[in-house]
């Protein structure tokens, strides 16, 4: 087996596809197949089954993914600190992102490193911060800039970069749009649309409804702020939005006895070395944070 070879079952695995790991690998869907092949025949067993257009893993498959997968990060890792050595900034940088980051927060800096680093090649993946929160912890990839979890594994390191204030938005022909204050009684009366429940928004939503013993009534749920944002601006409920978000389609009035805030920042696995690339990226975004955070 080499390097190469479980680069190529991993990505099949993670991608459902040979095409795209095909394109997430920068090589043709043959070049993968060749591989998936010469590893098969190496290991003297099947490692997908392939029923029409999906493929699974065979009993072998799941068995070799786990060690395949900490192989890659062992490989990884030697070859950080190597390159490390040198000083130079280059290479690929794997960043997880979360959507609402990456529209709001992430452009400016984004912008600078490319411009200060063309040496090093980003790999920006968008997914939903707990998506992120799991690849982080497998060794996937070396930072996720995202919502910041309630808690998290002893062997992540977690870093606040904004605080994002959250205020209650309706339409502004909704009932309480014309409101100038509001209480947590009066607004679980109305339609809410929320995150799905197991993000970290939701819960923290959760968490300060509770000891209200109050439940909002949640008629739609999905993970896209700005679904949430359109769906809420046609009147179809209340919901909680960050600040940045909030423009002329949106009516905020001021709820009284509950605040509503949520950290986003960085990401890492303490046990994984940091790429000069990475390095320079966590510098950039401290360089980058906000001394004050903005008002509610």
């Amino acid at each position: 087996m080499d390097a190469a070879q479980l680069a190529a079952f991993v990505a099949v695995v993670e991608e459902k596809s040979f095409s795209i790991a095909a394109e997430r690998l920068y090589l043709t869907q043959p070049a993968i197949s060749k591989r998936i092949f010469a590893l098969e025949s190496e290991l003297k067993t099947r490692l997908f089954d392939r029923l029409g257009r999906h493929i699974v893993l065979t009993e072998a498959g799941r068995v070799l993914l786990p060690h395949a997968q900490k192989l890659l990060a062992t490989f990884d890792d030697s070859r950080r600190a190597l390159a490390n050595l040198s000083g130079d900034i280059s290479g690929t940088l794997c960043i997880a992102i979360s959507h609402h980051v990456g529209l709001y927060r992430l452009p400016p800096m984004l912008r600078v490193f490319v411009e200060h680093y063309p040496q090093v090649r980003l790999d920006l993946r968008f997914m939903a911060s707990e998506a992120a929160h799991t690849v982080v912890n497998e060794g996937d990839v070396e930072l996720a800039i995202i919502t910041l979890p309630p808690k998290h594994e002893k062997s992540l390191i977690s870093q606040a970069l904004w605080t994002d204030y959250l205020r209650v938005v309706v339409a502004p022909k909704h009932p309480l749009a014309a409101r100038k204050k509001i209480t947590p009684f009066i607004l679980v009366e109305y339609p809410a649309i929320f995150p799905e429940t197991d993000t970290f928004t939701r819960m923290m939503i959760d968490d300060a409804f509770a000891p209200l013993e109050l439940k909002p009534h949640v008629t739609f749920s999905t993970n896209y702020l700005e679904t949430i944002k359109i769906m809420v601006s046609v009147g179809l409920g209340w919901s909680l939005l960050p600040t940045t978000m909030i423009d002329e389609t949106l009516a905020s009035p001021m709820l009284t006895g509950l605040h509503f805030e949520r950290s986003l920042g960085v990401l890492r696995h303490s046990g994984r070395t940091l790429s000069n690339a990475a390095q320079a990226f966590l510098y950039l975004l401290n360089s980058y944070r906000e001394t004050k955070s903005s008002l509610p």
